[in-house]
C-alpha cells in the first residue's frame, strides 16, 4: 500500500508533465500550420495581381493542402482553373466542396453556380442548365437565370429565350422588350424558311403592335409583305417603322425609294428623305436613294455633291465620279476600279462592342454575341 501511495504521488507530476508537452507541441504545430497557409495564400495572390496564374494556382494548391478546410481556398482555386482552360480541374474542386456537408447554404449555393460556370465555359450547355436549375428560389436565381438565358441563345431555342425574358422582366430586373422583339423576329424567320408564311407574317403583325420601337421587326414585316406581292403594306411598314424608330431610316432608305416610285409615291418618298436629311447627319445611304429618284444625271449627281458639302465622303466622291465623262477611256478604266477598291472597306458597318466589321446589317454580331451593337452607318460616317 504504501509502494502504490508512493508511485502515484511520484506519477501525477509526471503526467502532468507529459501533458502539458504535448498541448505545447500541439500549439507548436498548429501555429507552424497557420504561419504556412496565410504564406501561401498571400504568394498565390501575389502571382495572380502579376497574372503568373500557374505560380498562383500552385500557391493556392498548397494552401488547400494545409487547410482544407478553408472553403474559399477552393472557390479561389476552381476560378483560376477555370480561368486557365483547365475545366476538369475546376469541376473537381467545386463538386468537392458541394459534397461537403460542413458548407453553409450560401457556400452551396455559391459552389453550385460555379459548377455551372465550369461547365458553360466547358460548352457542356446541358449539365449547365441543370446546375442553374437548381439555383431557383435562391439568392443567385437571377444570375442563373441570365446564365440560362445566354444557353436559349446559343442554342438558339427562341421559346425558352422569349419565356426567361418575360420572368427576368416580370421580376423587375430591367426592360428585355428589345430583346424579346429578336427572339420573335427569329421565330418569323424560321417560320418563312419552314414556308410557314403565314404563321410568320401574324407573328410579326402583332409584334409591331406589342413592341413598334423594335426596327427589325417592321423591317421583316415590310420584307414578308413585299415577297408576298403587297408592296403597299410593304411601303406602309417602312413608313411606320421611319415614324418609331427614325435613325434606322437609312438601313431602309433604298426600299423606300424603289417602292415608292413603284406605287407613284415618289414626291413622298423625296419629301421624308430630303427632310430626314435635315435633321441628321448626311448619310451614304440616304443620300443615294435621293440620287436614285431623279431621272437626269445631273440632278443625281448633284445629291452627292450636296453630301460633300456637309461631309467629306471618299465614297460620296467616287459616285460623283462615276457619272461624269472622263473623256479618255484609259484613264476610266484606270481609275474607277482603284477608287472602288479604296471605298469598299469605308462602306462596311462595324460592331460598336468588339469592332466586328462586316458588309450586311447584322441584329445581333457574329462576333460578341451582342444584340443591336450595330450602329445603322456606315464607317465612313461613324
Amino acid at each position: 500500500m504504501e509502494f502504490n501511495l508512493i508511485s502515484l504521488l511520484w506519477g501525477l507530476p509526471a503526467a502532468f508533465a507529459l501533458g502539458w508537452l504535448a498541448s505545447r507541441f500541439d500549439l507548436r504545430q498548429m501555429r507552424l500550420e497557420n504561419r504556412r497557409a496565410p504564406k501561401a495564400y498571400f504568394r498565390g495572390l501575389n502571382h495572380l495581381l502579376n497574372e503568373q496564374h500557374d505560380q498562383a494556382i500552385d500557391a493556392f494548391i498548397e494552401a488547400v493542402q494545409n487547410d482544407p478546410d478553408t472553403s474559399e481556398l477552393h472557390f479561389a482555386l476552381g476560378n483560376l482553373f477555370r480561368r486557365r482552360g483547365d475545366y476538369d480541374r475546376a469541376v473537381r474542386v467545386h463538386e468537392h466542396l458541394l459534397a461537403r456537408a460542413d458548407l453553409s447554404a450560401h457556400e452551396t449555393e455559391r459552389a453550385r453556380h460555379a459548377l455551372a460556370q465550369d461547365f458553360l465555359k466547358a460548352g457542356l450547355l446541358d449539365r449547365a442548365e441543370a446546375a442553374l436549375l437548381r439555383l431557383e428560389a435562391t439568392t443567385l436565381q437571377t444570375d442563373a437565370r441570365l446564365a440560362r438565358l445566354a444557353i436559349y441563345e446559343r442554342t438558339r431555342d427562341w421559346m425558352q429565350a422569349g419565356a426567361m425574358a418575360e420572368l427576368l422582366e416580370d421580376a423587375g430586373r430591367g426592360s428585355f422588350q428589345l430583346r424579346l422583339a429578336h427572339y420573335r423576329c427569329e421565330q418569323a424567320a424560321t417560320l418563312r424558311q419552314q414556308q410557314h408564311t403565314t404563321e410568320a407574317l401574324v407573328l410579326l403583325e402583332q409584334l409591331v403592335q406589342r413592341i413598334p420601337e423594335s426596327a427589325r421587326a417592321w423591317v421583316q414585316l415590310a420584307d414578308l409583305r413585299h415577297s408576298l406581292s403587297q408592296t403597299e403594306g410593304a411601303w406602309d411598314a417602312l413608313q411606320r417603322m421611319v415614324q418609331h424608330t427614325p435613325t434606322h431610316l437609312p438601313l431602309v432608305a433604298h426600299n423606300l425609294a424603289l417602292w415608292g416610285k413603284r406605287l407613284g409615291r415618289t414626291q413622298d418618298v423625296r419629301a421624308m428623305l430630303q427632310q430626314w436629311s435635315q435633321q441628321h447627319s448626311a448619310s451614304l445611304d440616304v443620300t443615294q436613294a435621293l440620287a436614285s429618284l431623279e431621272e437626269d444625271l445631273q440632278r443625281a449627281r448633284g445629291h452627292y455633291l450636296e453630301h460633300l458639302r456637309r461631309e467629306p465622303s471618299l465614297v460620296a466622291a467616287n459616285l460623283w465620279l462615276s457619272g461624269a465623262h472622263w473623256g479618255l477611256p484609259e484613264e476610266e478604266s484606270l481609275i474607277k476600279p482603284a477608287l472602288e477598291r479604296a471605298c469598299e472597306p469605308l462602306k462596311r458597318y462595324r460592331c460598336a462592342g468588339c469592332g466586328f466589321e462586316a458588309r450586311q446589317y447584322f441584329w445581333h454580331c457574329p462576333g460578341c454575341q451582342s444584340w443591336d451593337s450595330y450602329p445603322p452607318l456606315r464607317i465612313e460616317e461613324i
